[in-house]
């Protein structure tokens, strides 16, 4: 799908669609009120009758509008009561447009929905927003469908118009970022999506492989079986004992800074599997733990997005890559492993599993001399309990770190809520049989569950994101998400944004 950039009246625009919002209880748009006139006054008419509805959310499309309008069509899309939009309403609002517009059977399209007024976003944000959204909401997962459902008259172009000339450059260059997001959310959610036969550890890193070979800043390592045990990765590979998949550490470097710059380290947990081991998980919705590797997938998908935008810093994303499955060689709950720290685990559950794996991806992560580490796991179900799928779960050993990260959240509208890393909680940690347990209870899980990775993180600023309740979700809308990839490339943008001149 195209995007581009323009100014124009809405009134004299020859194109299939032209997408303007209307308020309640009768508030037009700015570009509304110009094809109300236009029109003379078909808008108002229709709004006075009760024809158009102003929900938040909610389309009106009009067919060969009267007067002097140029347009095919046009989408009114509610806006609700408030003069100023909150940021989710906005992609509320950008999204039902897009769905409208697909269903519409216009090939193309201008929006002015950028000229909605937003709380706190000036045009380059609508601009970048306005195309995330609208690929979000047009992402279909059909490539294992033997005869895919696609639109017959899919919309393929889609126009942001702005106000002023002025705006022109930065709007283009917000239409530019959101699309290499977009493209790396779309890459992380169909890693995902993909079932547990078609998403292996060995399939993860041939998709390392892949984004190699279209990007030429990129190096990719791949490390098999005999490296990590080489390493001494007792943890890691305690959780791969029970699948006949062999474990890969994935590896994937950038260099978009100079050589001695420190490199930003993103780790995911790629669990392609979870059937909780020998802590076997109840079976229904078991299917869904095809998504325990959607960590994995959003650096994957934020590092391709880096690589698409050439952004002037280094980075390396780690995937600790393996399922977990209760074989007859698998883990046993009470087994007590070492880890690449040399610190012992006494495995109570093995449905804790995820922890294990970061935690030697995060040692190993400390060889990079990082500026910063951050985490991303599908780590546990009590981080669910406590946010929903509204936000992520945010842990840091360092307040300005998770400052940045709530910021982002905020920019994005991929929002993150910072929980405590206290000392108290990581008490719960402990055991008479070896270094730390792997589970510290019923009580707080999402905190003990970062207060052990904590343990592998002290040489370095680090951060941890559960994203166990907002990476995918369920019911009739099952899929993968792609968050938190709009946060992680706005964090990273706003780095590149405050180093200093050369």
């Amino acid at each position: 799908m195209d995007f581009n950039v323009k100014v124009g009246d809405p009134d004299k625009l020859r194109t299939a669609c032209v997408v303007v919002g209307v308020s309640a209880p009768r508030r037009l748009s700015p570009a509304a009120e110009r094809l109300d006139k236009a029109s003379r006054g078909q808008l108002r008419e229709l709004l006075k009758h009760n024809d158009i509805d102003t929900e938040c959310g909610k389309t009106t499309l009009i067919h060969h509008p009267a007067g002097r309008i140029q347009a095919a069509r046009i989408l009114v899309v509610g806006c609700g009561k408030d003069n100023t939009l909150s940021p989710q309403a906005y992609f509320k609002i950008v999204a039902a447009a897009a769905v409208a517009l697909q269903a519409s059977g216009a090939t193309e399209a201008v929006s002015f929905l950028a000229e909605l007024e937003v709380e706190g976003c000036d045009p380059g944000w609508k601009a970048q927003r306005m195309v995330e959204a609208t690929r979000d909401a047009l992402y279909r997962f059909d490539e294992l469908k033997s005869e895919a459902e696609a639109p017959k008259r899919p919309l393929r172009k889609l126009t942001v118009a702005v106000a002023d000339e002025s705006d022109l450059v930065a709007a283009r260059t917000a239409v530019r970022d959101g699309i290499a997001i977009a493209n790396g959310v779309e890459l992380a959610r169909t890693l995902g999506n993909r079932p547990g036969n078609r998403c292996t550890p060995a399939d993860l890193a041939g998709q390392a492989q892949q984004l190699k070979q279209q990007h030429k800043s990129l190096k990719v390592e791949v490390l098999e079986r005999k490296d990590i045990e080489k390493l001494g990765m007792g943890a890691l590979l305690s959780v791969a004992r029970g699948s006949r998949q062999p474990p890969k550490l994935i590896v994937m470097h950038y260099k978009g800074s100079k050589a001695g710059d420190k490199p930003l380290v993103l780790v995911g947990k790629g669990v392609t599997f979870d059937s909780g081991g020998i802590s076997l998980k109840p079976g229904a919705a078991m299917d869904e733990m095809k998504f325990d590797m959607c960590g994995a997938a959003s650096v994957f998908g934020t590092v391709s997005a880096v690589a698409e935008l050439g952004l002037p810093i280094n980075l390396v994303g780690i995937v600790p890559a393996t399922e977990n499955l209760p074989d007859g060689d698998a883990s046993k709950p009470g087994d007590v492993v070492t880890s690449m720290s040399g610190q012992t685990i006494e495995i109570l559950n093995t449905d804790a599993e995820g922890r294990l794996i970061l935690c030697d991806a995060l040692t190993y992560a400390k060889k990079f001399d990082p500026f910063v580490v951050v985490d991303i796991a599908t780590l546990t179900g009590a981080c669910v309990v406590a946010l929903g799928n509204h936000a992520s779960g945010l842990l840091s050993n360092n307040q300005d770190l998770a400052d940045e990260l709530l910021e982002a959240g905020q920019t994005s509208g991929d929002r993150a809520w910072q929980l405590p890393l206290w000392n108290e909680y990581d008490e719960q940690l402990k055991t008479n049989v070896a270094d730390m347990a792997n589970i510290g209870g019923r009580d707080a899980g999402t905190i003990t569950a970062a207060c052990f990775l904590g343990r592998f993180t002290r040489d370095y600023r680090w951060a941890h994101l559960d994203i166990a309740g907002t990476a995918w979700k369920t019911g009739d809308a099952k899929g993968a998400t792609g968050r938190p990839v709009p946060l992680l490339m706005q964090f990273l943008i706003n780095q590149c944004a405050a180093q200093p001149a050369d």
